[in-house]
């Protein structure tokens, strides 16, 4: 029997064969067969090359990689907040009108500083010549009431009048010199310069004494109400608002899960700006009520600003120092490294040597650390120092 290969298949009828093929064709299929399998053999190779595995270092990489023990350590929290700066109400106030009348001249313009009696704006007022008019009145009225007392006292010792007459004129005395002293309260209130009220005691003519609106307070105008030609009413219509500027209220919002890490006394830092030196301020209330807008709760953060950083309306970053201890694992911030989908891991030493990628939790940060919920254990050794380049060995 000849040796030929037959490729072929019945059709039905028995005795029928298909032409023979020849051996060098059967030598083209197999070696194209062969070269199918081996292409699918270097794609599962290019496949399991790209599968994360562990890291291994040669021992010079090895010495420029720093490690960290991972240890249980107690810590005290940094609650990070933003916030608004505001005036300290305690050291503000709204400066009302105390005499009715149009407004003239206006001293001050917002910004400026000013002492306590300082003038702030001239109104054409005439409280003013009412009142000092009245002080006249009640000025030579004392006097002469006291003069008219002194003279039946001394009667009465020459037996001169009745005791009743005497008794009748101190206490007219005593009436006048209480009206005086209601009169020169008035002239008080409506800021009369001390000098015009010791020139009326003394009898001399005051010339026309145009109205002033003085400051209660030392501080800086951060409001101005009014306009040059606007009728003021006395005790009424608001002026101006000084405010103390020294010291100022940051309001804090605190999310409601770090709300039970702030208490009354805690230390914070304020910072106007990423690159400005921190405020030290103190934690002095936390509200009651939460923002129905953003859902969080306001702290109020006491923080001197004798240099004027903190202006009224400007947003700050706030970290509240919490004097509550803790306890969890912390690891420094540089271990922590991200992932193509922003999700946090570390490298941990195995016990070959090599390394493996770790995902991980982050919760709060103290200082330069992260706590880690979950993800770590005790002893673990998590790279510290050199991690971009481990991620870039892997990634090869």
């Amino acid at each position: 029997m000849k040796n030929k290969l037959f490729c072929g298949a019945s059709s039905g009828r028995r005795g029928r064969h298909f032409a023979p093929v020849p051996l060098s064709a059967f030598v083209l299929v197999a070696t194209l067969m062969m070269a199918g399998c081996a292409g699918k053999k270097d794609d599962s190779a290019a496949a399991a090359s790209v599968t994360a595995t562990n890291i291994t270092l040669t021992p010079d990489q090895r010495k420029n990689i720093g490690l960290h023990t991972v240890a249980r350590s107690r810590f005290q929290r940094t609650v990070e907040a933003t916030g608004s700066v505001d005036f300290d109400n305690e050291h503000a106030t709204a400066v009302l009108a105390p005499i009715s009348g149009p407004v003239s001249r206006l001293l001050v313009d917002i910004g400026d500083r000013v002492k306590k009696g300082d003038p702030l704006a001239i109104v054409d007022s005439p409280d003013f010549a009412a009142a000092i008019s009245t002080y006249r009145k009640a000025l030579t009225t004392a006097h002469t009431a006291r003069r008219l007392a002194d003279l039946e006292k001394d009667l009465v010792e020459h037996e001169g009048v009745a005791k009743r007459e005497e008794d009748q004129a101190q206490t007219d005395a005593a009436n006048a010199e209480a009206d005086l002293e209601a009169a020169r309260q008035g002239l008080v209130s409506l800021n009369v310069d001390p000098q015009t009220i010791k020139a009326i005691e003394q009898g001399r003519s005051i010339s026309h004494i145009d109205g002033v609106i003085r400051s209660p307070i030392t501080g800086t105008v951060v409001d101005r109400q009014i306009t040059p030609g606007q009728l003021l009413q006395a005790g009424t219509t608001p002026a101006f608002t000084v405010a103390d500027l020294s010291r100022v209220w940051v309001m804090a919002q605190v999310s409601a899960s770090d709300l039970p890490s702030v208490s009354l006394g805690d230390m914070a830092d304020v910072l106007p700006a990423a690159d400005s030196k921190s405020v030290i301020g103190k934690v002095t209330n936390i509200s009651s009520l939460v923002n129905p807008d953003t859902r969080l709760v306001p702290v109020r953060v006491v923080a001197d600003n004798p240099q004027s950083v903190l202006r009224k309306q400007m947003y700050v970053s706030v970290k509240i120092h919490s004097r509550q201890e803790m306890e969890g694992l912390l690891i420094p911030v540089s271990a922590m490294l991200r992932d193509e989908e922003n999700l946090p891991f570390v490298y941990v030493v195995q016990h070959d040597g090599s390394f493996a990628r770790r995902s991980v939790t982050v919760g709060y940060r103290t200082g330069d650390q992260f706590e880690i919920p979950s993800g770590l254990q005790v002893g673990d050794q998590v790279v510290v120092d050199g991690g971009i380049f481990v991620q870039f060995m892997q990634n090869q």
